[in-house]
């Protein structure tokens, strides 16, 4: 109640611009968003958030590692806190939901957090790589195509 409460007050606060900049920032980003979806497919925008999310959290692990070599200093990862932060889904939010539903998201938020956050450089690397291939895939097909030709090869694995 407390939560949703303060959800409902800030989004007050965001449609009757009383902090005009909130407002506008919240305005152009939204906006921004409407029109990628209307423009390019799903998968398209996804991918090109992720990837925009790689591009500034990995340029800043790498500033963080030549400002530490150069200072000699051993200050650690950048994002150590946020890496340490258990994220996982309680039992008690989720019980309408199946155990195996649960690992299946907590592994997920795990892997998502631990590649934007650049736990390992290679890997967010080849995430980008990857992320950046789905972009064209996204420009080839939209997101109704892609269900359609998953319905169609489940069709006809199954007969």
């Amino acid at each position: 109640p407390v939560l949703s409460h303060w959800i409902v007050s800030e989004t007050l606060h965001l449609v009757y611009w009383r902090d005009p900049r909130k407002s506008l920032a919240a305005f152009i980003s939204s906006l921004m968003v409407l029109v990628a979806m209307a423009t390019l497919s799903v998968i398209s925008v996804v991918s090109y958030l992720l990837l925009a999310c790689l591009c500034v959290t990995i340029t800043f692990r790498v500033y963080k590692s030549v400002i530490q070599a150069v200072q000699k200093s051993h200050e650690g990862h950048p994002f150590r806190s946020q890496l340490d932060r258990d994220i996982s889904v309680s039992p008690e939010s989720a019980r309408q939901l199946a155990e195996r539903c649960r690992n299946r998201l907590n592994w997920l938020s795990v892997q998502t957090r631990r590649l934007l956050l650049v736990e390992d450089l290679v890997d967010s690397l080849k995430m980008a790589v990857i992320m950046w291939l789905m972009t064209y895939v996204g420009a080839l097909f939209n997101g109704v195509t892609i269900l359609i030709l998953g319905e169609w090869f489940w069709f006809w694995s199954i007969s």
